[in-house]
């Protein structure tokens, strides 16, 4: 368990959704492990009037209601409500930032908090530059006693510039270590435990180059459409919602090389290495190698769904992308022409997030598949969600005379360890900000670097009406023109299921 020391988090945009639903579940759950410091505070502010015991009554409701420990006995919850506060202010004033720093200090004598603060921004972005500049008037920002930190949600940017101005004016108010860039993607444990499988497992790492992978797909399958969040997703889409920060996350941590000790300035530095090697896209790659998609209205099992240019707040003739997929090379000695397959969209099929390494075949074809089989190569399956765990596929003899060969499972679930707690993302990452981890934080120089490699696809579709926007139908797989994106004849995407394994003998959607 990571040690931390007296502190107070105080939430900016408390009265939001986020605040309700995750960060003081997350910050419960924290409390029911035992995980909080003796002396810890909680500090809401935002616009809304809430009084204390108005506050601390809405967030008993999220914690009955997205907390792990939401059967907790009632004494419980409300000894952990007893130490959180709300104050309401107009974030946009500068001059109400005096009622932070004066609350702030009430609360550092009564749980002698050591001027230990987090900051964080669940607000909109362009709150992001404002309440940093406002807390730095008072004095809030410098670490001359206790320390300051700062977390940042997405989305960093809408595009290159965008992040290195907020960059920029972040680093003004903050030291580059202050500031904790959170994606929640890097808090699942599942996505850690890459770093386990790869470096803890002498069979795999030997294996885990351009000599033995054929070819390495990423996904992130939502059966949801935008839902109400049309007004937000109209002017973000896909690559930025998902690729530009989750999946090239998880891209860095599949292809980084072995780092010389698992510390958060190692590992960084090797993920900042796979960025600055992704091969940038020609314009040839542009229209050959991206594909952009976007659902149209279908009937499935029965239920009608609506196309994205129905859904409320979505403009009529919106080119906005709610499916992309791509194929990307990364420059250098381990993966040098290694394809890696991005995928991710809105009213898929299923809701499911996987990584699957794609192993060269055998040099021959001595047995055959078996009947009614398709012959499989040797597929090693990291499942993030839902279903969690390892899936390798491998062939096996089919019993009886002769040497025909099916493809059967190897799996192990998360679900089989009962004896063991696994947190929440946003468990996990509050707690590594309390102890001043930043490994699964994106760095600033992270975040310019992947939105370089996304800008020239944001510009490509932006600028050359010609560029193509794929209709799907709500409920397939996305576009079709999307498996001409993987190489070879044999070659496909995997088409999961929501159950990792048996997904030969049923497929749960």
């Amino acid at each position: 368990m990571k040690k931390t020391i007296n502190q107070a988090l105080v939430i900016f945009g408390a009265s939001g959704d986020l605040t309700y639903r995750k960060l003081i579940p997350a910050v419960f759950d924290l409390f029911m492990n035992d995980s909080l410091p003796e002396g810890y505070a909680i500090l809401g502010v935002s616009r809304t009037e809430f009084s204390n015991k108005q506050f601390r009554k809405r967030m008993k409701e999220g914690i009955r209601q997205f907390a792990h420990y939401k059967e907790a006995e009632e004494k419980k919850i409300d000894s952990f409500l007893s130490s959180v506060f709300y104050l309401s202010i107009d974030t946009a004033k500068g001059e109400e930032y005096i009622y932070v720093k004066k609350k702030l200090s009430e609360l550092n004598k009564k749980f002698n908090l050591g001027h230990n603060y987090i900051f964080y921004l669940s607000t909109p972005p362009s709150l992001y530059p404002i309440i940093p500049k406002f807390l730095y008037g008072q004095g809030l920002t410098l670490q001359q006693k206790g320390f300051r930190r700062i977390i940042i949600e997405k989305p960093f940017g809408h595009d290159l510039s965008s992040a290195i101005e907020l960059n920029k004016q972040l680093q003004e108010f903050f030291q580059e270590d202050q500031i904790y860039r959170i994606d929640h993607y890097l808090g699942k444990e599942t996505v850690q435990n890459m770093l386990v499988t790869r470096f803890a497992n002498g069979i795999y790492e030997p294996l885990w180059n351009r000599n033995y992978i054929q070819h390495v797909e990423i996904t992130a399958a939502e059966s949801v459409g935008v839902e109400d969040r049309g007004g937000y997703y109209d002017g973000s889409g896909a690559l930025r919602d998902m690729i530009q920060n989750h999946l090239l996350q998880v891209l860095s941590l599949v292809a980084m090389e072995p780092p010389n000790k698992i510390t958060p300035e190692e590992i960084r530095y090797e993920k900042m290495k796979v960025f600055r090697s992704l091969r940038p896209l020609s314009k040839t790659d542009l229209k050959k190698n991206v594909i952009r998609g976007q659902y149209t209205e279908a009937t499935v099992r029965g239920k009608h769904y609506k196309g994205y240019r129905e859904e409320s707040n979505v403009k009529p003739d919106s080119r906005t992308e709610t499916y992309a997929a791509m194929k990307i090379f990364i420059d250098n000695w381990r993966w040098e022409g290694v394809p890696f397959y991005i995928r991710t969209g809105k009213r898929l099929p299923t809701q499911v997030s996987e990584v699957v390494i794609h192993f060269r075949p055998s040099p021959q074809r001595l047995f055959k598949a078996a009947e009614g089989t398709v012959h499989s190569d040797n597929q090693l399956i990291l499942r993030i969600q839902p279903d969690e765990g390892i899936l390798l596929k491998t062939g096996m003899k089919v019993p009886g005379s002769g040497y025909e060969v099916k493809s059967v499972n190897m799996d192990f679930h998360y679900s089989d360890l009962n004896d063991h707690y696994i947190p929440s993302a946003y468990e996990r990452l509050i707690l590594d900000c309390m102890a001043g981890d930043n490994m699964l934080f994106m760095q600033g120089a992270a975040a310019e670097v992947t939105w370089k490699f996304v800008q020239p696809i944001l510009d490509y579709w932006e600028n050359d009406k010609d560029a193509p926007l794929h209709g799907y139908p709500a409920g397939s797989w996305g576009p079709d023109v999307a498996d001409d994106l993987v190489e070879g004849k044999e070659n496909t995407w995997r088409y999961p299921c929501k159950n990792l394994a048996e997904d030969g003998i049923y497929c749960e959607l």
